[in-house]
């Protein structure tokens, strides 16, 4: 018979902020586990140059920065596992995290998202929501077997997810805003029905009850249309990424998730840390910051402290 795992932590996110909350809970002993969407998918993941992180003589990239934080909560205990987080069950003492891979369940849970998220743009992009538009590859692609979508971005969490509709969809077309892609080597652009379109920019998803096509405009403004079924927007912005919560949490009317000084939310055993909570100040070292006194409150919630613990050195 299997045992149920129940951890002490769940962290959603793996950016500077959910990376250093887990490097302080795990060095607390605390049995935690980052739930990450993408190694390369995230704000300090698409920075090419760092120079002013305390301690590191850079310049690093971001993704070097992250590394060096993934590597040292590892040292600490923590575990990782790569999935897109879709919804979430925090009414309970035992809070659930819903991915497409299966279920997680912790005594605590913090919220490190970020603000990559963003509001509809582009033409149809908000009235086809649910009708052929998605934000998820993993959630909705076999709802589109055997038919053309498009994947709508040029970063590497594009190319991946365009990569994984090929398994399902008879044609996927990755319409790049700019001639080149952030990843031009990546494996997936090897895939025979995935089909680069770059320097395009889809100007309106049209349709009926579902999504029916789009229409393009290339650089010199020259106008064409396809045939579509399914739309993955991948554009980024800097909106909070909260859509999974669905309600479960309270937001302020710019969908930040509040906090107080110590990351606790207004649900016991729920922390949040990072730009997912609009932050003033969105610098790596203020998410850091952010991540430590998420996992330091959350420590204090789990032994039922009145003060906090600040090592266990």
């Amino acid at each position: 018979m299997t045992t149920e795992i129940i951890y002490d932590v769940l962290i959603v996110g793996g950016g500077p902020a959910g990376l250093s909350a887990a490097q302080y809970a795990s060095r607390a002993r605390l049995k935690t586990l980052v739930i990450d969407k993408s190694k390369t998918a995230g704000a300090l993941a698409y920075t090419g140059h760092i120079e002013n992180y305390p301690g590191v003589l850079g310049p690093v990239s971001g993704r070097e920065l992250l590394d060096l934080f993934r590597d040292q909560a590892f040292k600490f205990g923590a575990e990782y596992v790569e999935a897109q987080v879709v919804g979430v069950n925090l009414s309970g003492e035992i809070k659930e995290i819903f991915t497409m891979e299966g279920g997680y369940k912790g005594r605590s849970i913090i919220l490190a998202t970020g603000s990559m998220g963003r509001k509809p743009s582009i033409r149809g992009e908000a009235e086809f929501l649910g009708r052929g538009v998605s934000y998820c590859a993993v959630c909705d692609a076999a709802f589109f077997k055997g038919r053309t979508v498009c994947v709508i971005g040029n970063s590497e969490e594009a190319v991946k997810e365009a990569g994984y509709l090929a398994r399902f969809a008879e044609t996927v077309y990755l319409i790049s805003p700019t001639p080149k892609l952030k990843s031009e080597d990546h494996p997936a652009l090897q895939t025979v029905n995935l089909k680069v379109l770059g320097g395009h920019m889809v100007t309106s998803i049209e349709g009926s009850d579902t999504v029916e096509k789009i229409r393009l405009a290339d650089t010199d403004k020259k106008e064409s249309e396809l045939a579509m079924a399914g739309v993955f927007v991948y554009i980024h912005g800097s909106k909070p990424i909260v859509d999974f919560l669905s309600g479960a949490l309270p937001l302020t009317e710019e969908e930040c998730i509040e906090t107080n000084s110590m990351m606790e939310t207004p649900l016991p055993g729920v922390f949040a840390a990072g730009d997912v909570t609009c932050t003033e100040v969105r610098q790596v070292v203020t998410s850091v910051s952010d991540g430590a006194r998420a996992a330091l409150s959350a420590e204090k919630f789990l032994h039922n402290r009145k003060r906090t613990k600040f090592d266990w050195g």
